[in-house]
């Protein structure tokens, strides 16, 4: 028990820690604006008055913490900042509902705690990733009720994440590594880089201590030599800043423990090599009309003195980021041949990079331009809504589509496109209309033609060439890497599938009449038993692409009528006694029965990994062992995570596919007499045939005679004879051969 003295001073701490939050608002409070935060301050008191922390503390100081953090680091507004206190109100005490915040605090208020209290109770259930993806995916359509949900959640989560010490270590490193998985790449995309940083910090605090703390002490030790560094990199600039008459202040900023940790594994270094472990920042007073002019004005001036790595220069002020963020980055030769990043922001366009999406409020009354975080929240519904996907993927597309850097690009007109970098022409087409993306033939970068695959560069020109005729086909989700074009590439192969599929019923219908078969629910079970297959969609797709032919279905005929029919019965009475996961397991592996490895899909010799033992249908990869060549691993392997992040260089795509889908290339050889159209008569039977691609094609006549090459794309043999009988039909074609 507390004495009456110990309560005493607690009530004064509490009095104090609320004082403190209306004096670092970063807002100016109005009078209602204060009687608001005193009501809700005064409803969270009473309502965890009972509750502790698991360090013994008040409940209370941590809603004060996540309120300060909101109005200080964040610059929200009242509403935020109560909503804020209020944020485990409901979840805690079941004496208060949301309709009762809605009656003390009005609509918005109420929406921020309801999708505040709607995640908490999500993350109760988060121990496995793939529930933990839903979750998250869940969590991510909050977005829908109020963007600020989200904020004020990541405010929750740091002020957690700096008071995690009491906790068990298995609870630390289940909350840190979902810090890194999930909410530090949110805070990067919604600007909030002071907070993202700590975050990956924490992050890493907990789920590498001694990296973490080996990196910290080694900044301690070389700080007083980077101040003195950073004091005489300043004294060569700052008598040119003076006499220009400019009004600024100049600050050394160490780099994040995080990005040390990042650049040293990326790179393979030792600490210290790592050459830019510190930034310079001058942060200048400018009105909004001179700040670009300024900003170079200040760059001549660094440049002067230092010189600039050219391949280093970046202008974040002629095209902001997406997330709002302005600066001009510059790394320098300075002093002592040591590389300095300079990073020149006004006071404004600093604010902005601290506070992101609160900071673009403050600035932007008044204006009307649509604001770059409800674009980015737009799109995301997108994602969010196509349900193309499934949780995990959508995760991992949705943490690449973040923290991938991003490129600007140009429509044929001169619009500005932002895309992550290593887009495709095929990512800019979906990205500007579904339609045009559906629709396109080619593409020209700068005025060139240039493959589907290739990798857009800042700057590029794209014009997209369209036809009615072209569709999407397989090899696209090759070449597409956005959600976006990658969901309706997706659902376009999809529906390709179905009509190929009805041809296939009714050419199906017709062959079976020939065997005396009726077509009927009885027949198609067995045919899809028979070919071993998942569904009747799949056994009409291949009859609508020729790879079931008539001798198989034949086999078929001959088997229904034989003794094995009573073979047949046993294997299906059996099959309906098997265990539902065993049938899954048999159906997959009889699909996809094929690994193929490399962006080139290419068959390799292989092994399969012991700790995860994956069977066909699983995701893989493949890892290049040193004695036993190409070990295969499932995606969610325990050792996966490891892999791939210490021997990335070693990893290599593996898939698994389904045979009798795949295309596979072959090369044929004419010779005959050289006929008028003789040409057009080939390419005409060739594009006739569905499904066969020409992929290089040469002919050459010499005296009357005429001889050709020919490497086409086909999805099994029965199509390849089927166009070799074909070809030898045409007047003056004497050989077809297959080389």
């Amino acid at each position: 028990m507390m004495t009456d003295a110990e309560i005493e001073q607690e009530n004064a701490a509490i009095a104090k820690a609320y004082k403190d939050l209306l004096k670092v608002s970063y807002r100016t409070l109005t009078d209602d604006d204060k009687k608001l935060i005193r009501k809700a301050f005064d409803v969270a008191v009473e309502a965890h008055s009972e509750q502790r922390r698991k360090s013994g503390e008040a409940y209370i100081f941590h809603p004060i913490a996540v309120a300060r953090l909101v109005a200080k680091e964040i610059g929200l507004d009242a509403t935020c900042i109560a909503a804020a206190l209020l944020h485990d109100v409901v979840e805690d005490n079941p004496n208060y509902t949301i309709e009762d915040i809605e009656n003390l605090f009005g609509k918005t208020v109420a929406v921020i705690v309801e999708g505040l209290t709607k995640i908490s109770s999500m993350q109760k259930d988060m121990e496995d990733v793939s529930l933990q993806a839903e979750n998250f995916r869940k969590m991510l359509l909050t977005l829908n009720d109020d963007v600020r949900v989200i904020i004020i959640k990541i405010a929750d989560r740091l002020h957690n994440m700096q008071t995690m010490d009491s906790m068990r270590p298995d609870k630390q490193i289940k909350i840190a590594s979902e810090t890194l998985y999930i909410y530090a790449p949110l805070a990067h995309r919604i600007g909030l880089y002071n907070i993202k940083t700590e975050l990956e910090d924490l992050g890493l605090k907990y789920t590498e201590p001694e990296v973490y703390f080996d990196i910290l002490n080694k900044i301690k030790e070389s700080k007083e030599e980077q101040d003195e560094y950073i004091r005489e990199f300043n004294e060569l600039i700052e008598t040119s800043l003076d006499k220009e008459g400019l009004h600024y202040t100049i600050k050394g900023r160490p780099k994040s423990i995080f990005s040390i940790r990042r650049k040293m594994m990326k790179q393979g270094v030792s600490f210290d090599e790592v050459y830019d472990k510190f930034a310079v920042r001058i942060i200048y007073k400018s009105d909004t009309a001179n700040e670009k002019f300024l900003a170079w004005k200040i760059y001549s001036i660094v440049t002067d003195h230092f010189r600039p790595n050219p391949i280093r220069l970046r202008d974040w002020i002629s095209s902001p980021k997406s997330t709002g963020y302005e600066a001009l980055h510059i790394t320098v030769m300075g002093p002592k041949g040591r590389w300095v990043e300079v990073q020149i922001r006004s006071e404004r366009m600093n604010e902005i990079a601290e506070k992101g999406y609160a900071a673009h409020y403050k600035y932007k009354q008044g204006d009307t331009k649509e604001d770059s975080l409800d674009t980015w929240v737009a799109k995301l519904q997108e994602a969010l809504e196509s349900n193309e996907t499934n949780a995990v993927d959508f995760v991992e597309q949705f943490k690449l589509n973040l923290y991938s850097k991003e490129i600007f690009v140009f429509t044929p007109k001169g619009d500005l496109k932002s895309l992550p970098k290593d887009a495709t022409p095929l990512d800019f087409a979906f990205n500007i209309h579904t339609e045009v993306g559906m629709r396109t033939r080619g593409a020209k970068v700068n005025g060139k033609l240039v493959p589907l695959s290739y990798k857009l560069n800042s700057g590029d020109q794209v014009d997209i060439l369209t036809s009615d005729s072209s569709k999407p086909n397989a090899n696209w989700l090759d070449y597409a890497t956005t959600a976006k074009a990658r969901g309706k590439i997706k659902s376009a192969l999809k529906e390709d599938k179905k009509s190929i599929g009805e041809d296939g019923k009714e050419i199906l219908r017709r062959k079976l009449k020939q065997l005396k078969i009726d077509l009927n629910e009885k027949s198609v079970n067995e045919l899809v038993h028979f070919f071993k297959l998942k569904t009747s969609l799949d056994l009409f797709y291949r009859i609508g692409i020729g790879a079931i032919d008539n001798t198989m279905l034949k086999s078929y005929a001959s088997s229904r009528s034989n003794a094995l029919v009573s073979f047949f019965k046993n294997k299906i009475t059996r099959r309906a006694n098997v265990s539902k996961e065993e049938l899954e397991k048999e159906e997959v592996t009889s699909k996809y029965d094929l690994l193929v490895f490399g962006a080139e899909e290419e068959k390799l010799d292989y092994k399969l990994s012991n700790c995860c033992n994956p069977i066909p249908g699983d995701q893989v990869f493949g890892f290049i062992s040193v004695n036993e060549g190409i070990k295969v691993h499932k995606k969610n392997c325990p050792n996966a995570v490891s892999l791939q992040s210490n021997y990335a260089y070693r990893i290599i795509q593996a898939k698994w596919i389904d045979s009798s889908q795949q295309a596979y290339s072959a090369q044929l050889i004419l010779s005959g007499i050289d006929n008028i159209g003789i040409v057009n008569d080939i390419t005409k039977i060739i594009s006739s045939n569905m499904h066969v691609n020409i992929k290089s094609i040469s002919f050459k006549t010499n005296d009357g005679l005429f001889s050709g090459k020919l490497n086409v794309i086909v999805k099994n043999n029965s199509m390849l004879n089927k166009l070799v009988t074909n070809l030898k039909k045409i007047n003056g074609i004497d050989k077809v051969s297959r080389v």
